[in-house]
């Protein structure tokens, strides 16, 4: 149930609202508030389980071996920020139905949204440190798309950049702190690191392992100082702002960090730093809040100085803390939610989010004046709302979290950070709905209040403020120690009671201090027009975050300017110059210091048909030497060598590496030369006279080099795994031929990672080639080698040659399970059948015979290929077994017998139309005549 909320927004959503937009943008929006609502009620029914205390897990094997598997875990913290991100995306969804017009793509918000809540929650869900961040870099690139919905814009476009650099870099951090944690416990099970803290704690790579998880956290979640992406993210459609930045991907961070509290509570580091840095962002955000002018830009500076109070909260990781941050985190993500949207109302109803340009709003928006005023109040935390209990909260945990002068400076820290939350939001009220000073008219003359629609999801979020903040013991309080609970992983704790007094105490007196100083501090500001002339910008200067990013990404370029001009000359001698010398040292380094010498295995004399192989080899390589700079020599002799291999692996009984390497063999020569068209025939001559010295010398310290590692190798005894696949093909695989199990069952993924990335390669080479291609082009230098019909005679040999290569390749294939043979040369074989057809037919007949359309049947066939690969794999899961494991199975048919089948065929199935695919999109590309724009010949 669990993989199915994730795969539900993720596959179905992503995709359904693509195919209903031709209907219509209202079964579009149904659709997708169907799916969200889905996955909310299928969420809640586990409440009853969850009230019992009880964990759902949801397991699937992928890669047991190394600990990667998909392991799914639902408990009261995971199950709250699952349940925000539903339901709040709902409310999200229908909010942006009536907020988007016509004019722009309603299905595609929706499919990002559906991403990127997939993305939210698989990271709420995961039990696995590597599938989490899988998650979590799936919500850096969804949010990237989401802020860049508006591709026209310069701002959206640099804002989503800007964000996926920061919170990217982020992700790279936190994958090293993983896997340090991994190495460490030997596990990246979340649930079970909560049992090894002591371990963790006591490693001597504790302090890099929390601050590269803190820096991926914090980037996510915009603490100081990495906070400057998230005021640049608000060029993204108000909808989208609403979802990313109340209850998804800025509490990304903040939910790691509830996650992982239990390992790094009791660590002082930690606690001094998450306090410090939300301490610092509490009140850096605040204060910068009250300047903005934009609506958007106010509200972003509130996010980040809200998200301050969570993790200072963390920071303090006593138990009232945390469930003092678990009860901001729900009140936060109603009354921000609910004010995303009406900055939105008010930007679509007066045509502006201005604050120099809105006043009297009140009088043509009086049903959105009143909720933006309950939901300020909640920001603002005004007593009867739940932003006033959960401050209330935090106030205490400040008191009591510290003595002597740091108390006093975090008192005034805290009730200054109070004292400006309540100037911005009375800024916003006031500075939108009633003050009327400046007189200025608003852009737009026709304002009325919105349909009821585009009301209903704020007015929700209003009520909900202020029914929480009324009857908190009644609707929060089990909530939050449920989640208090399973955030600790404490069983003992003593509940949190909720209540709208608690005496006349310390909090209360700064609360009292910041709602009057607020108030003051406000009005004596706007009396004298200050909030509308103050700009923090030339202040900061060079400070500000979004300055210093864009230095360093200058440097950086210039950086790679400087290292690109001196190393990418265009010239591959200095190219392999570089490789090789960058490999020698690699190699001379670990050795350094050791006495080698060769090993003391018995040597034995090598036979006259390896001495004669040897030489060929030599001779073949010496001629390649020669004659490097006629190309087609080259390509000849390169077939050669390749030829000789082969005949090395029939005397060494390889059979079936001699088939694969005879084949490639062929298809890499027929390749070549059809390069070769695009060419000059001839290679200059590039190296002076000290460079050939140069490069003789290194190769032959490399070729030395190499030589003597092998011999050390081969001298030395060593204990070889062959065994466990001679004993285990059989039983296992179900094949008797080794190197087919192995590449089909045993190593199945690395030959999945293989095709794939051959598909890739020839969508690459589509990709590169378009408009350079070889037919169009009147080379007046080079082979021009074109696939024109040939004389009738070879046109009709040829025609019997498909049929027959067909049935070989058949045969092979069928045979490769047990004897040498299989996909992957089955598919070259009947690449080179249709090779011969091309140049038999001409590529125009043949591609028209084929209905391949310049090389697009091929595309499909590549994904057909993988996608027949990848169904095999995950089949294994129907049973519960690992992605790729294969199963076996005697049948007796009548008439045929005993009938082996192995699933591992169908993979074999794949692979071969994946190869298939993959070679025969490269030779159309190469050979493709009709979408040629070159007019002169391509120089080498």
């Amino acid at each position: 149930m669990l993989f199915v909320i994730i795969l539900l927004p993720l596959l179905i959503g992503t995709t359904s609202v693509w195919g209903l937009q031709k209907i219509s943008r209202q079964v579009t929006a149904i659709a997708a508030c169907s799916i969200s609502i889905l996955c909310f009620v299928g969420l809640a029914s586990y409440i009853p389980n969850l009230q019992q205390s009880e964990v759902i897990r949801y397991s699937l094997n992928w890669l047991p071996s190394v600990g990667i598997n998909f392991d799914f875990r639902l408990d009261a913290l995971s199950l709250l920020f699952s349940l925000l991100i539903t339901g709040i995306g709902t409310l999200i969804f229908i909010y942006a139905y009536y907020y988007l017009n016509k004019k722009n793509s309603l299905a595609k918000l929706y499919s990002l949204l559906m991403l990127f809540m997939a993305a939210m929650l698989g990271i709420a869900l995961s039990n696995n440190l590597m599938i989490l961040l899988v998650f979590w870099e799936l919500t850096s690139i969804s949010s990237f798309l989401l802020v860049g919905y508006w591709q026209r814009y310069e701002a959206a476009q640099r804002g989503s950049r800007m964000a996926l650099t920061i919170t990217g870099l982020g992700g790279l951090c936190m994958l090293g702190g993983f896997i340090l944690l991994g190495q460490i416990t030997g596990t990246y099970q979340i649930d079970q690191l909560f049992a090894k803290a002591n371990l963790i704690q006591s490693s001597p790579y504790f302090v890099p392992i929390l601050l590269l998880i803190l820096v991926g956290a914090f980037t996510k979640s915009a603490q100081f100082p990495f906070h400057f992406w998230l005021p640049n993210a608000m060029a993204a459609p108000t909808p989208v702002s609403a979802y990313l930045h109340s209850a998804t991907m800025v509490k990304a961070g903040i939910f790691l960090l509830l996650r992982l509290s239990p390992i790094f509570v009791g660590a002082s580091l930690f606690h001094s730093i998450v306090t410090f840095v939300g301490l610092m962002t509490l009140c850096m955000g605040a204060f910068f809040a009250i300047f903005k002018e934009d609506l958007k830009g106010l509200l972003a500076y509130s996010t980040i100085s809200h998200l301050g109070l969570i993790v200072c909260l963390i920071g303090i990781g006593t138990p009232l803390a945390i469930a003092a941050a678990i009860f901001h985190i729900i009140n936060h993500a109603t009354f921000k939610a609910a004010l995303f949207m009406i900055a939105g109302i008010i930007d679509h109803e007066t045509g502006t989010r201005d604050l120099r340009r809105l006043s009297g709003a009140w009088q043509f928006l009086p049903i959105t004046g009143t909720l933006a005023m309950i939901t300020c109040a909640a920001m603002a935390g005004v007593p009867f709302t739940n932003g006033f209990l959960s401050k209330e909260m935090f106030f205490t945990e400040l008191v009591a979290s510290q003595s002597g002068l740091l108390l006093a400076l975090m008192v005034s820290l805290g009730t200054m950070a109070g004292i400006f939350a309540v100037t911005y939001s009375i800024r916003l009220v006031h500075g939108v709905f009633f003050d009327a000073q400046h007189g200025k008219p608003l852009p737009n003359t026709d304002i009325h209040e919105p349909v009821k629609g585009m009301l209903a999801p704020v007015a929700l979020l209003a009520v909900l403020c202020i029914l929480v903040g009324i009857f908190p013991a009644l609707l929060a309080e089990n909530i939050v120690n449920s989640v208090t609970a399973a955030t600790t992983q404490l069983t003992q704790l003593e509940p949190v009671h909720l209540a709208l007094w608690h005496g006349f105490n310390m909090p209360l007196l700064m609360s009292i201090v910041a709602l009057a100083g607020g108030t003051l501090f406000y009005f004596q500001m706007a009396r004298h027009g200050q909030l509308r002339k103050v700009d923090l910008d030339p202040v900061l200067g060079k400070f500000r975050g979004t300055v210093l990013f864009d230095y360093f990404l200058k440097y950086l370029l210039l950086f790679s300017r400087y290292i690109k001009k001196h190393t990418e000359t265009g010239a591959l001698q200095n190219y392999l110059f570089i490789i090789i010398s960058f490999t020698l040292l690699m190699a001379i380094i670990p050795m350094y210091g050791f006495q080698i010498d060769k090993g003391s295995r018995e040597l034995i004399h090598a036979p006259l048909i390896a001495i004669i192989f040897w030489l060929l080899l030599i001779t073949a390589c010496w001629m390649m030497l020669w004659f490097h700079h006629e190309r087609i020599k080259a390509v000849l002799i390169s077939g050669a060598v390749g030829l000789v291999v082969t005949m090395v692996f029939i005397t060494m009984s390889a059979p079936d590496l001699a088939l694969t390497q005879i084949t490639v063999d062929v298809v890499t020569t027929v390749l070549l030369l059809m390069s070769l068209s695009l060419l000059p025939q001839l290679t200059p001559y590039e190296s002076t006279r000290s460079r050939r010295w140069r490069d003789a010398i290194l190769a032959t310290i490399g070729g030395l080099g190499l030589g003597w590692l092998t011999w050390l190798v081969l001298t030395r005894d060593h204990q070889s795994i062959s065994w466990f696949f001679m004993q285990q093909s059989l039983p296992l695989g179900g094949g008797s031929n080794v190197v087919n199990v192995i590449l089909v069952d045993f190593r199945g993924f690395d030959t999945f990672g293989e095709i794939t990335v051959l598909g890739i390669a020839a969508i690459g080479a589509l990709s590169m080639m378009d408009g350079m291609r070889a037919h169009g082009a009147t080379m007046t230098q080079g082979l021009t080698y074109r696939f024109n019909p040939s004389p009738l005679m070879l046109r009709i040999t040829m025609s019997w040659v498909l049929p027959l290569a067909l049935v070989i390749s058949f045969y092979i294939f069928l045979r490769g399970h047990n004897l040498p043979g299989g996909g992957f040369i089955a598919g070259l074989i009947t690449a080179m059948a249709l090779i011969i057809q091309y140049i038999a037919l001409g590529q125009d007949e043949a591609e028209r015979l084929l209905k391949a359309n310049s090389g697009r049947l091929y595309e499909k066939w590549i994904g057909i290929g993988l996608f027949i690969a990848g169904l095999t794999g995950m089949a294994a899961w129907a049973w519960g077994r690992p992605f790729l494991t294969s199963a076996h199975v005697h049948v007796h048919p009548p008439l045929i017998g005993d009938l082996h089948l192995a699933s591992a065929a169908a993979f074999d199935v794949g692979v071969y139309i994946t190869v298939v695919g993959a070679t025969m999109l490269l030779i159309s590309v190469l050979g493709d005549s009709r979408h040629s724009s070159m007019s002169g010949p391509i120089r080498g």
